[in-house]
Protein backbone atom coordinates (compact mmCIF):
# COMPACT_ATOMS: atom_id res chain seq x y z
CA UNK A 1 0.00 0.00 0.00
CA UNK A 2 1.44 3.35 -0.98
CA UNK A 3 1.76 6.33 1.33
CA UNK A 4 -1.17 8.08 -0.35
CA UNK A 5 -3.49 5.26 0.63
CA UNK A 6 -2.77 5.56 4.36
CA UNK A 7 -5.72 6.69 6.43
CA UNK A 8 -3.70 9.51 7.96
CA UNK A 9 -2.88 10.96 4.53
CA UNK A 10 -6.07 10.32 2.54
CA UNK A 11 -8.27 12.08 5.04
CA UNK A 12 -7.12 15.57 4.16
CA UNK A 13 -10.34 17.18 5.33
CA UNK A 14 -9.79 16.04 8.89
CA UNK A 15 -7.04 18.15 10.42
CA UNK A 16 -6.52 15.68 13.28
CA UNK A 17 -5.32 12.91 10.94
CA UNK A 18 -1.81 14.32 10.65
CA UNK A 19 -1.54 14.65 14.40
CA UNK A 20 -2.64 11.04 14.89
CA UNK A 21 0.22 9.90 12.66
CA UNK A 22 2.60 12.08 14.67
CA UNK A 23 1.21 10.62 17.91
CA UNK A 24 1.89 7.09 16.68
CA UNK A 25 5.45 8.08 15.78
CA UNK A 26 6.02 9.62 19.21
CA UNK A 27 4.54 6.53 20.87
CA UNK A 28 7.05 4.39 18.97
CA UNK A 29 9.88 6.69 20.17
CA UNK A 30 8.73 6.24 23.77
CA UNK A 31 8.74 2.44 23.36
CA UNK A 32 12.23 2.52 21.83
CA UNK A 33 13.40 4.60 24.78
CA UNK A 34 12.14 1.86 27.10
CA UNK A 35 14.13 -0.80 25.26
CA UNK A 36 11.51 -2.29 22.92
CA UNK A 37 12.52 -3.23 19.37
CA UNK A 38 10.15 -1.02 17.38
CA UNK A 39 11.06 -0.04 13.82
CA UNK A 40 9.54 2.31 11.27
CA UNK A 41 8.03 -0.65 9.42
CA UNK A 42 6.10 -1.64 12.54
CA UNK A 43 4.68 1.88 12.80
CA UNK A 44 3.56 1.81 9.16
CA UNK A 45 1.88 -1.55 9.78
CA UNK A 46 0.06 -0.06 12.76
CA UNK A 47 -1.12 2.89 10.61
CA UNK A 48 -2.49 0.47 8.03
CA UNK A 49 -4.14 -1.57 10.80
CA UNK A 50 -6.24 1.44 11.84
CA UNK A 51 -8.35 0.81 8.71
CA UNK A 52 -9.57 -2.46 10.24
CA UNK A 53 -9.22 -1.61 13.96
CA UNK A 54 -10.57 1.92 14.61
CA UNK A 55 -8.68 3.95 17.18
CA UNK A 56 -11.99 5.02 18.70
CA UNK A 57 -12.20 1.59 20.36
CA UNK A 58 -9.35 1.58 22.84
CA UNK A 59 -9.32 -2.18 23.47
CA UNK A 60 -9.20 -3.01 19.76
CA UNK A 61 -6.44 -0.46 19.19
CA UNK A 62 -4.50 -1.89 22.15
CA UNK A 63 -4.69 -5.44 20.77
CA UNK A 64 -3.58 -4.31 17.31
CA UNK A 65 -0.67 -2.22 18.60
CA UNK A 66 0.54 -4.91 21.02
CA UNK A 67 0.55 -7.51 18.23
CA UNK A 68 2.55 -5.27 15.89
CA UNK A 69 4.92 -3.46 18.30
CA UNK A 70 5.75 -6.16 20.90
CA UNK A 71 8.09 -8.95 19.76
CA UNK A 72 9.19 -10.48 23.09
CA UNK A 73 7.12 -11.81 25.94
CA UNK A 74 9.15 -9.99 28.58
CA UNK A 75 8.40 -6.63 26.92
CA UNK A 76 4.63 -6.97 27.31
CA UNK A 77 4.43 -5.51 30.88
CA UNK A 78 6.47 -2.47 29.76
CA UNK A 79 4.19 -1.97 26.77
CA UNK A 80 1.03 -2.19 28.91
CA UNK A 81 2.21 0.48 31.33
CA UNK A 82 3.51 2.76 28.57
CA UNK A 83 0.23 2.38 26.65
CA UNK A 84 -1.88 3.35 29.66
CA UNK A 85 0.32 6.39 30.38
CA UNK A 86 0.67 7.63 26.80
CA UNK A 87 -2.92 7.15 25.61
CA UNK A 88 -4.57 8.47 28.76
CA UNK A 89 -7.36 11.03 28.85
CA UNK A 90 -6.39 14.72 29.12
CA UNK A 91 -6.05 16.05 32.64
CA UNK A 92 -7.43 19.49 31.84
CA UNK A 93 -11.10 20.46 31.91
CA UNK A 94 -11.76 19.43 28.32
CA UNK A 95 -14.70 17.25 27.46
CA UNK A 96 -14.26 13.61 28.46
CA UNK A 97 -16.33 12.48 25.46
CA UNK A 98 -13.51 13.20 23.01
CA UNK A 99 -12.05 10.03 21.64
CA UNK A 100 -8.40 9.11 21.04
CA UNK A 101 -8.40 10.69 17.58
CA UNK A 102 -8.84 14.17 19.05
CA UNK A 103 -6.09 13.70 21.64
CA UNK A 104 -3.31 13.95 19.08
CA UNK A 105 -3.21 17.75 18.78
CA UNK A 106 -4.03 18.61 22.38
CA UNK A 107 -1.86 16.29 24.47
CA UNK A 108 0.63 14.69 22.08
CA UNK A 109 1.72 17.58 19.84
CA UNK A 110 4.91 18.18 21.81
CA UNK A 111 7.55 15.50 22.23
CA UNK A 112 6.80 13.37 25.32
CA UNK A 113 9.10 14.05 28.26
CA UNK A 114 9.88 11.82 31.19
CA UNK A 115 9.03 13.75 34.32
CA UNK A 116 11.23 13.26 37.42
CA UNK A 117 9.90 11.42 40.45
CA UNK A 118 8.14 13.40 43.19
CA UNK A 119 10.53 15.56 45.17
CA UNK A 120 13.03 15.86 42.31
CA UNK A 121 15.05 18.88 41.33
CA UNK A 122 12.73 19.92 38.51
CA UNK A 123 9.89 20.54 40.97
CA UNK A 124 12.02 23.02 42.86
CA UNK A 125 12.86 24.94 39.71
CA UNK A 126 9.20 25.70 39.04
CA UNK A 127 6.85 25.07 36.17
CA UNK A 128 8.45 27.47 33.70
CA UNK A 129 9.77 25.43 30.81
CA UNK A 130 8.52 23.76 27.70
CA UNK A 131 4.87 23.89 28.65
CA UNK A 132 2.17 22.78 31.03
CA UNK A 133 2.58 19.66 33.14
CA UNK A 134 -0.18 17.97 31.15
CA UNK A 135 2.10 17.92 28.09
CA UNK A 136 4.62 15.61 29.82
CA UNK A 137 4.31 11.85 29.86
CA UNK A 138 5.19 10.71 33.39
CA UNK A 139 6.78 7.31 32.83
CA UNK A 140 8.91 7.21 35.99
CA UNK A 141 5.74 7.10 38.05
CA UNK A 142 5.63 3.36 37.37
CA UNK A 143 9.19 2.39 36.54
CA UNK A 144 10.72 4.03 39.61
CA UNK A 145 8.59 1.65 41.71
CA UNK A 146 9.94 -1.22 39.64
CA UNK A 147 13.52 -0.20 40.41
CA UNK A 148 12.73 0.08 44.12
CA UNK A 149 11.30 -3.44 44.02
CA UNK A 150 14.46 -4.76 42.37
CA UNK A 151 16.60 -3.42 45.25
CA UNK A 152 14.24 -4.42 48.06
CA UNK A 153 15.25 -7.31 50.32
CA UNK A 154 13.26 -10.53 49.95
CA UNK A 155 12.54 -10.63 53.68
CA UNK A 156 10.52 -7.39 53.38
CA UNK A 157 8.31 -8.46 50.45
CA UNK A 158 4.52 -8.38 50.73
CA UNK A 159 2.38 -11.07 49.01
CA UNK A 160 1.56 -8.70 46.13
CA UNK A 161 5.24 -7.84 45.69
CA UNK A 162 6.11 -11.55 45.63
CA UNK A 163 3.70 -12.09 42.73
CA UNK A 164 5.06 -9.06 40.90
CA UNK A 165 8.66 -10.15 41.43
CA UNK A 166 7.81 -13.59 40.05
CA UNK A 167 6.81 -11.99 36.75
CA UNK A 168 10.12 -10.15 36.74
CA UNK A 169 12.06 -13.35 37.44
CA UNK A 170 10.58 -14.98 34.34
CA UNK A 171 12.42 -12.39 32.24
CA UNK A 172 15.85 -13.70 33.34
CA UNK A 173 17.81 -16.10 31.13
CA UNK A 174 19.42 -19.08 32.87
CA UNK A 175 22.18 -20.92 31.01
CA UNK A 176 24.22 -23.52 32.91
CA UNK A 177 26.57 -24.05 29.98
CA UNK A 178 27.21 -27.11 27.82
CA UNK A 179 29.17 -30.28 28.38
CA UNK A 180 30.81 -32.48 25.75
CA UNK A 181 29.20 -35.95 25.50
CA UNK A 182 30.49 -39.20 23.97
CA UNK A 183 27.81 -39.23 21.29
CA UNK A 184 28.75 -38.05 17.79
CA UNK A 185 26.60 -36.03 15.40
CA UNK A 186 27.30 -34.73 11.87
CA UNK A 187 29.51 -31.67 12.05
CA UNK A 188 32.94 -30.18 11.34
CA UNK A 189 34.92 -32.61 13.49
CA UNK A 190 38.01 -34.72 13.00
CA UNK A 191 36.32 -38.12 13.00
CA UNK A 192 35.31 -39.44 9.60
CA UNK A 193 31.68 -40.51 9.02
CA UNK A 194 32.23 -43.58 6.85
CA UNK A 195 28.58 -44.37 6.13
CA UNK A 196 27.71 -40.87 4.98
CA UNK A 197 30.96 -40.63 3.03
CA UNK A 198 30.08 -43.79 1.07
CA UNK A 199 26.57 -42.51 0.32
CA UNK A 200 27.86 -39.13 -0.86
CA UNK A 201 30.42 -40.68 -3.22
CA UNK A 202 28.10 -43.15 -4.94
CA UNK A 203 27.54 -40.54 -7.65
CA UNK A 204 31.28 -40.50 -8.32
CA UNK A 205 31.50 -44.25 -8.79
CA UNK A 206 32.80 -44.89 -5.30
CA UNK A 207 35.75 -42.48 -5.53
CA UNK A 208 36.18 -40.55 -2.22
CA UNK A 209 35.60 -37.04 -3.58
CA UNK A 210 33.53 -35.74 -0.66
CA UNK A 211 34.23 -36.50 2.99
CA UNK A 212 31.71 -36.30 5.84
CA UNK A 213 32.85 -35.77 9.43
CA UNK A 214 31.44 -36.22 12.92
CA UNK A 215 31.72 -34.03 16.00
CA UNK A 216 30.91 -34.70 19.63
CA UNK A 217 27.47 -33.61 20.76
CA UNK A 218 27.07 -30.84 23.34
CA UNK A 219 24.39 -31.09 26.00
CA UNK A 220 23.09 -28.60 28.56
CA UNK A 221 24.34 -29.11 32.08
CA UNK A 222 21.72 -29.98 34.71
CA UNK A 223 21.16 -27.88 37.82
CA UNK A 224 20.86 -29.12 41.42
CA UNK A 225 19.41 -26.81 44.09
CA UNK A 226 19.88 -27.56 47.81
CA UNK A 227 17.92 -24.98 49.80
CA UNK A 228 17.96 -24.32 53.55
CA UNK A 229 14.48 -23.95 55.12
CA UNK A 230 15.52 -23.79 58.77
CA UNK A 231 14.24 -21.23 61.26
CA UNK A 232 16.93 -18.68 60.44
CA UNK A 233 15.94 -18.81 56.74
CA UNK A 234 12.17 -18.65 57.33
CA UNK A 235 11.74 -15.07 56.07
CA UNK A 236 13.42 -15.96 52.78
CA UNK A 237 11.90 -19.43 52.30
CA UNK A 238 8.74 -18.56 50.35
CA UNK A 239 10.57 -16.23 47.97
CA UNK A 240 13.26 -18.84 47.36
CA UNK A 241 10.58 -21.44 46.58
CA UNK A 242 9.22 -19.03 43.96
CA UNK A 243 12.76 -18.77 42.59
CA UNK A 244 13.14 -22.57 42.46
CA UNK A 245 9.77 -22.99 40.73
CA UNK A 246 10.62 -20.28 38.18
CA UNK A 247 14.07 -21.60 37.31
CA UNK A 248 12.71 -25.14 36.94
CA UNK A 249 10.64 -23.92 34.00
CA UNK A 250 13.66 -22.31 32.31
CA UNK A 251 16.32 -25.02 32.73
CA UNK A 252 15.87 -28.36 30.98
CA UNK A 253 16.80 -30.60 33.94
CA UNK A 254 16.51 -29.40 37.55
CA UNK A 255 16.73 -31.35 40.80
CA UNK A 256 15.64 -29.59 44.00
CA UNK A 257 16.18 -30.55 47.67
CA UNK A 258 15.19 -28.87 50.93
CA UNK A 259 16.84 -29.43 54.28
CA UNK A 260 16.77 -28.30 57.89
CA UNK A 261 17.70 -31.28 60.05
CA UNK A 262 17.11 -33.81 57.24
CA UNK A 263 17.13 -33.79 53.43
CA UNK A 264 13.92 -33.95 51.35
CA UNK A 265 13.68 -34.18 47.55
CA UNK A 266 10.94 -31.93 46.07
CA UNK A 267 11.62 -32.27 42.33
CA UNK A 268 8.25 -33.85 41.55
CA UNK A 269 6.37 -30.92 43.12
CA UNK A 270 7.99 -28.46 40.70
CA UNK A 271 5.91 -29.86 37.83
CA UNK A 272 2.79 -28.12 39.10
CA UNK A 273 1.91 -25.15 36.96
CA UNK A 274 0.84 -22.92 39.87
CA UNK A 275 3.48 -21.90 42.37
CA UNK A 276 0.93 -21.70 45.21
CA UNK A 277 0.05 -25.36 44.76
CA UNK A 278 3.75 -26.20 44.71
CA UNK A 279 4.37 -24.35 47.98
CA UNK A 280 1.41 -26.01 49.71
CA UNK A 281 2.44 -29.51 48.59
CA UNK A 282 6.05 -28.91 49.60
CA UNK A 283 4.94 -27.71 53.05
CA UNK A 284 3.08 -31.00 53.53
CA UNK A 285 6.00 -33.13 52.33
CA UNK A 286 8.76 -31.51 54.43
CA UNK A 287 8.57 -32.67 58.08
CA UNK A 288 11.25 -30.34 59.51
CA UNK A 289 10.02 -26.99 58.16
CA UNK A 290 11.60 -24.05 60.05
CA UNK A 291 13.49 -26.39 62.36
CA UNK A 292 17.14 -26.62 63.29
CA UNK A 293 20.04 -26.69 60.84
CA UNK A 294 22.41 -29.57 60.14
CA UNK A 295 24.10 -28.69 56.87
CA UNK A 296 26.83 -31.29 57.15
CA UNK A 297 24.40 -34.15 57.79
CA UNK A 298 22.16 -32.99 54.90
CA UNK A 299 25.13 -32.91 52.50
CA UNK A 300 26.20 -36.35 53.70
CA UNK A 301 22.73 -37.72 52.95
CA UNK A 302 22.87 -36.15 49.49
CA UNK A 303 26.35 -37.49 48.76
CA UNK A 304 25.54 -41.06 49.80
CA UNK A 305 21.99 -41.35 48.41
CA UNK A 306 21.57 -38.90 45.52
CA UNK A 307 25.00 -37.86 44.24
CA UNK A 308 25.42 -40.57 41.60
CA UNK A 309 21.80 -40.25 40.49
CA UNK A 310 21.66 -36.52 39.80
CA UNK A 311 25.30 -35.50 39.19
CA UNK A 312 26.06 -37.89 36.34
CA UNK A 313 25.93 -35.14 33.70
CA UNK A 314 28.41 -32.67 35.19
CA UNK A 315 25.76 -30.67 37.05
CA UNK A 316 26.05 -27.24 38.62
CA UNK A 317 25.17 -27.37 42.33
CA UNK A 318 23.74 -24.38 44.22
CA UNK A 319 23.50 -24.40 48.02
CA UNK A 320 21.18 -21.67 49.34
CA UNK A 321 21.82 -21.15 53.05
CA UNK A 322 22.91 -18.52 55.57
CA UNK A 323 25.57 -20.84 56.99
CA UNK A 324 24.16 -21.12 60.53
CA UNK A 325 24.81 -24.74 61.48
CA UNK A 326 24.29 -26.77 64.66
CA UNK A 327 26.23 -29.76 63.39
CA UNK A 328 29.91 -30.57 63.40
CA UNK A 329 32.07 -28.26 61.22
CA UNK A 330 34.40 -31.16 60.49
CA UNK A 331 31.54 -33.14 58.91
CA UNK A 332 30.47 -30.13 56.82
CA UNK A 333 34.00 -29.60 55.52
CA UNK A 334 34.37 -33.28 54.63
CA UNK A 335 31.06 -33.47 52.73
CA UNK A 336 31.56 -30.11 50.99
CA UNK A 337 34.95 -31.29 49.73
CA UNK A 338 33.41 -34.53 48.42
CA UNK A 339 30.57 -32.60 46.74
CA UNK A 340 32.91 -30.12 45.04
CA UNK A 341 34.94 -32.90 43.45
CA UNK A 342 31.77 -34.60 42.18
CA UNK A 343 30.09 -31.65 40.40
CA UNK A 344 31.08 -29.21 37.69
CA UNK A 345 30.81 -26.19 39.97
CA UNK A 346 29.71 -25.60 43.59
CA UNK A 347 27.99 -22.26 44.18
CA UNK A 348 26.93 -21.07 47.63
CA UNK A 349 24.16 -18.43 47.71
CA UNK A 350 23.87 -16.59 51.02
CA UNK A 351 21.05 -14.05 51.58
CA UNK A 352 23.05 -12.38 54.35
CA UNK A 353 25.87 -11.56 51.94
CA UNK A 354 23.81 -8.64 50.61
CA UNK A 355 24.54 -6.70 53.81
CA UNK A 356 27.69 -4.54 53.50
CA UNK A 357 28.74 -5.46 57.06
CA UNK A 358 28.40 -9.23 56.67
CA UNK A 359 31.43 -11.45 57.23
CA UNK A 360 31.42 -15.28 57.06
CA UNK A 361 32.45 -15.78 60.70
CA UNK A 362 30.19 -18.71 61.61
CA UNK A 363 31.82 -22.09 62.04
CA UNK A 364 29.75 -23.61 59.25
CA UNK A 365 30.71 -21.02 56.66
CA UNK A 366 34.39 -21.10 57.64
CA UNK A 367 34.40 -24.89 57.27
CA UNK A 368 32.75 -24.84 53.82
CA UNK A 369 34.38 -21.76 52.26
CA UNK A 370 37.60 -23.50 51.07
CA UNK A 371 35.50 -25.85 48.92
CA UNK A 372 33.07 -23.30 47.41
CA UNK A 373 33.78 -22.13 43.86
CA UNK A 374 31.50 -19.06 43.95
CA UNK A 375 30.14 -17.28 47.02
CA UNK A 376 27.32 -14.94 45.93
CA UNK A 377 24.38 -13.05 47.53
CA UNK A 378 20.73 -13.87 46.90
CA UNK A 379 18.70 -11.23 48.76
CA UNK A 380 16.92 -9.20 46.02
CA UNK A 381 16.05 -9.23 42.33
CA UNK A 382 19.25 -7.45 41.35
CA UNK A 383 21.28 -10.26 42.95
CA UNK A 384 19.30 -12.82 40.90
CA UNK A 385 20.03 -10.82 37.77
CA UNK A 386 23.74 -10.80 38.63
CA UNK A 387 23.57 -14.56 39.29
CA UNK A 388 22.01 -15.19 35.87
CA UNK A 389 24.74 -13.16 34.15
CA UNK A 390 27.41 -15.01 36.15
CA UNK A 391 26.05 -18.42 35.14
CA UNK A 392 26.02 -17.37 31.49
CA UNK A 393 29.77 -16.68 31.64
CA UNK A 394 31.05 -19.63 33.71
CA UNK A 395 34.59 -20.67 32.95
CA UNK A 396 35.12 -24.34 32.08
CA UNK A 397 38.11 -24.45 34.43
CA UNK A 398 38.20 -23.98 38.18
CA UNK A 399 40.55 -24.40 41.11
CA UNK A 400 39.62 -27.15 43.55
CA UNK A 401 39.94 -26.63 47.27
CA UNK A 402 42.54 -28.40 49.37
CA UNK A 403 42.10 -32.10 49.95
CA UNK A 404 40.26 -32.64 53.19
CA UNK A 405 42.28 -34.51 55.81
CA UNK A 406 40.36 -35.30 59.02
CA UNK A 407 42.22 -34.51 62.19
CA UNK A 408 42.47 -37.28 64.80
CA UNK A 409 42.22 -36.30 68.44
CA UNK A 410 44.75 -38.96 69.42
CA UNK A 411 47.37 -37.37 67.18
CA UNK A 412 46.68 -33.90 68.54
CA UNK A 413 46.94 -34.95 72.23
CA UNK A 414 49.92 -37.33 71.85
CA UNK A 415 53.09 -35.62 73.21
CA UNK A 416 56.23 -35.49 71.17
CA UNK A 417 58.85 -38.13 72.13
CA UNK A 418 61.83 -36.87 74.18
CA UNK A 419 65.24 -38.30 73.32
CA UNK A 420 67.20 -39.52 76.41
CA UNK A 421 70.95 -40.20 76.66
CA UNK A 422 71.92 -43.85 77.31
CA UNK A 423 73.25 -44.62 80.87
CA UNK A 424 76.96 -45.25 81.55
CA UNK A 425 77.93 -48.99 81.73
CA UNK A 426 80.80 -50.67 83.67
CA UNK A 427 83.07 -52.27 81.07
CA UNK A 428 83.83 -55.16 83.49
CA UNK A 429 80.18 -56.07 83.58
CA UNK A 430 79.69 -55.74 79.89
CA UNK A 431 78.96 -59.01 77.99
CA UNK A 432 81.78 -60.53 75.94
CA UNK A 433 79.48 -62.28 73.42
CA UNK A 434 81.89 -65.31 73.40
CA UNK A 435 80.73 -68.88 73.23
CA UNK A 436 81.53 -70.91 76.38
CA UNK A 437 83.46 -73.52 74.37
CA UNK A 438 85.49 -70.90 72.50
CA UNK A 439 89.25 -71.80 72.34
CA UNK A 440 88.97 -75.24 74.02
CA UNK A 441 90.45 -78.21 72.36
CA UNK A 442 88.65 -81.41 71.70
Amino acid sequence: MSATSDPASTNGKNGDAGHILRSLTLFAEVLRGLGLDVGSGNVLDLVRATEFSPMGRKQDFYQASSCLLVHRKQDLPLFDEAFQVFWRKPRSGRSSQRNIRSMGEDTRFRKPQVAPPPGGESEKEGGAGDGDASDKVDLTRTYSAREVLREKDFSEFTPSEINQSRRMMTQLTWNMGFRRTRRFVPGPGRKLDLRKTLRLNLKYGGEPMELAHLTQKDKLRPLVLICDISGSMERYTRMLLHFIHTISGEVEKVEAFLFATRLTRITRYLHYRGVDQTVSEVAKAVPDWAGGTRIGQALKTFNFQWLRRVLSGGAVVMIISDGWDRGEPELLAQEAARLQRSCHRLIWLNPLLGSPTYQPLTRGMQAAMPYVDDFLPVHNLNSLDALARHLNTLSPRRQLGPKHRPKLLEEEEKPEPVLQEPPDLDPRLAPTYLHPLWGRGR
